[in-house]
């Protein structure tokens, strides 16, 4: 099972997601401060909307080191809201998963682009030829690369419900014209930016979300918005490798994708639609998704995780 929030000395947990805990520091009036968090990722995987009880091992490690990697890659189109990764600022315990942040104001939208077509836009795809409003070409099948990258973002629903695609009026009405254009140049900057480097190192990133906040005291006419959460993972990310990439079906991965496959077989006797927790997961599968994700990271770094 997953494990609770840990305490941290010096901290105030404020809330955790499906896979991440937020902090606060605490000041020396004993109050926590308003300007900064604490973000620390956990080992908790989820899938459909579930939190699997089987943690992978070194998720949160792997994640949070590739995300500080490609913040350096990207931070000439996009500033990002680390403040400190190592050093006193990070509690020993959460060590090489934890980043100190500037506090933000959220944007009240998931920021999705697509580079190829699979998963959930293909099956929209295939009933109206679109994606989130976008009219695609004809004829393409899985996996098929688009001419450049779309802007397909979702709403970001309340806990426990689905994010649904979403076109551009309502972005619109959400964040303004202004900011959906400047959101949308972002997200398919950065998949592009993104691609430009993975696929030298052997990895296609099919489609990425990326989370973005708005900088306290922006100005309205000219805010600054600032790349937040993580970027590029397999957690947020379809990854492929390039030797494997063929169009017509499903392309082998780095990513969850393979667990969303193994919780979708028949023998897990698990049905996604029936509103149940997903049964847990064998070691074998949560050892083989540790070795994707550790895959990845090193192909794209060039590092060893260790």
């Amino acid at each position: 099972m997953t494990s609770a929030a840990p305490e941290l000395d010096g901290y105030r947990h404020l809330y955790s997601g499906k896979v991440r805990d937020l902090y606060a520091p605490v000041g020396a009036d004993g109050q926590p401060l308003e300007d900064r968090l604490l973000l620390v990722a956990s080992d908790r995987l989820s899938a459909f909307d579930h939190v699997l009880r089987t943690p992978i091992p070194d998720k949160g490690r792997v994640l949070t080191q590739l995300s500080l990697w490609w913040f350096e890659q990207l931070e000439d189109l996009v500033p990002h809201h680390v403040l400190a990764s190592d050093g006193p600022e990070i509690p020993a315990s959460v060590a090489g998963r934890a980043v100190l942040v500037r506090r933000l104001e959220m944007v009240p939208v998931e920021c999705v682009a697509r580079a190829y077509l699979t998963g959930g836009g293909l099956r929209e795809y295939v009933e109206t030829g679109t994606v989130s409003g976008v009219r695609l070409p004809e004829g393409l099948v899985d996996g098929d690369r688009l001419p450049e990258p779309v802007f397909t973002p979702s709403s970001k629903a309340p806990a426990g419900q689905h994010d649904e695609p979403i076109d551009e009026a309502q972005v619109d009405a959400l964040v303004g014209e202004p900011m959906r254009r400047l959101l949308s140049s972002l997200t398919t900057r950065i998949l592009a930016r993104g691609n430009e480097i993975a696929t030298e190192r052997g990895v296609i990133i099919a489609d990425t979300k990326v989370e973005f906040g708005l900088a306290p005291g922006s100005d309205p006419a000219d805010p600054q918005v600032v790349l937040a959460d993580e970027v590029l993972t397999p957690d947020s990310s379809r990854f492929w490798p390039v030797e494997g990439w063929e169009p017509g079906h499903t392309q082998p991965s780095y990513d969850k994708e393979f667990v969303r496959e193994w919780l979708l077989d028949p023998a897990t006797g698990w049905d996604r639609h029936s509103g149940e927790a997903p049964p847990p997961m064998p070691e074998a599968i949560a050892l083989r998704t540790r070795a994707k994700y550790v895959e990845a990271y090193e192909r794209l770094t060039g590092r060893t995780f260790s």
